[in-house]
């Protein structure tokens, strides 16, 4: 998916500091175009830009697709990070110019590596009637950020026990490991509880962790957080406890241990430097014609002809490096 707004992301979203735990509450954003699908942006926030390596979270619907239009994002460029997504309803296909074409479905994860330069376009297909899920984006380290561009797909089985399901699509929790290669440690999992449900999570002291809220109002280690609410947790402890009240919650569970490296992220680009950004912005735009794409750094989509999305322009000043 991409950030088509102007505005620096690092700008966009306020929170709400609490003891231990911060709740961060998400900014609506358009993605584009008259009928404009819109999206709730909790990542990332003016002093926090990252959870582990998550660098990204927008969460959006449920929404009619006869009302929003459904999701219609052309061709458009990534560098330095990896993009996953997933649905609880409704599907998007999904073309990338490494030569994948797939399918987002709910309860499967698509993780697409951008590393040196990729271009992709996802749509909904007409028989989708529902869209609403998360699209989120993971920054690569500076080791592996050059590396080819990939994609992986999985459909994890669901993990039960008394009152919760989960479904872990990247890392370990509760006993099952994802098999989809990171690169740097992470963890994501769907979480359902049933009402009035306390759940104890064994995880690594040494993670940053995020609870994005999709549905009900849960506590997180005794904070409360809301629908589309984004908890932060911070590292130090082994212990993760989820309580649900008089509704049944829908939540992801985001982590990975403090990234360590500062970024400069601007539009869909996760990269080091201004210098950098300006490059990958100059490469993209030179694949842009008239009459649509031509092949260059970041590829075309393979079997998509949609017309590609041209990079806003530079803000007036120097980009900033944020961790």
């Amino acid at each position: 998916m991409s950030n088509l707004e102007d505005k620096p992301p690092e700008l966009e979203c306020e929170a709400t500091p609490a003891a231990g735990v911060e709740i961060m509450t998400p900014r609506d954003v358009p993605l584009g175009g008259p009928r404009a699908m819109r999206v709730r942006r909790t990542l990332p926030q003016r002093h926090r830009s990252l959870i582990g390596a998550w660098c990204f979270v927008d969460h959006y619907g449920p929404d009619l697709v006869a009302d929003s239009g459904g999701m219609t994002v052309a061709p458009h460029p990534h560098t330095g990070l990896q993009t996953v997504s997933w649905l609880f309803t409704g599907e998007v296909e999904h073309r990338d110019s490494a030569g994948h074409h797939a399918m987002v479905r709910p309860g499967e994860v698509n993780l697409m590596t951008a590393g040196r330069g990729i271009s992709h376009s996802e749509v909904s297909p007409p028989t989708t009637t529902t869209l609403h899920g998360a699209q989120l984006w993971v920054a690569l380290p500076d080791d592996s950020r050059f590396v080819d561009p990939g994609f992986a797909h999985h459909a994890p089985k669901p993990v039960t026990g008394p009152g919760y399901e989960a479904r872990v699509f990247l890392g370990s929790l509760l006993g099952d490991t994802s098999p989809v290669t990171t690169y740097t440690p992470l963890l994501g999992a769907e979480i359902l509880l049933d009402a009035g449900t306390t759940l104890e999570l064994d995880v690594d002291p040494a993670y940053e962790l995020g609870v994005l809220v999709d549905a009900g109002v849960v506590s997180v280690s005794g904070t409360e957080a809301g629908s589309s609410d984004l908890a932060f947790v911070p590292p130090g402890s082994s212990r993760l406890e989820l309580t649900s009240y008089d509704e049944p919650v829908r939540l992801l569970l985001l982590g990975g241990p403090p990234f360590g490296e500062s970024i400069v992220m601007w539009w869909n680009i996760v990269a080091r430097t201004h210098e950098e950004v300006v490059d990958w912005r100059a490469r993209w735009q030179a694949q842009i014609t008239d009459t649509g794409m031509v092949d260059g750094w970041f590829g075309r989509p393979v079997g998509d002809e949609l017309p590609p999305i041209p990079a806003p322009p530079l803000p007036n000043a120097r980009l900033k490096e944020r961790r």
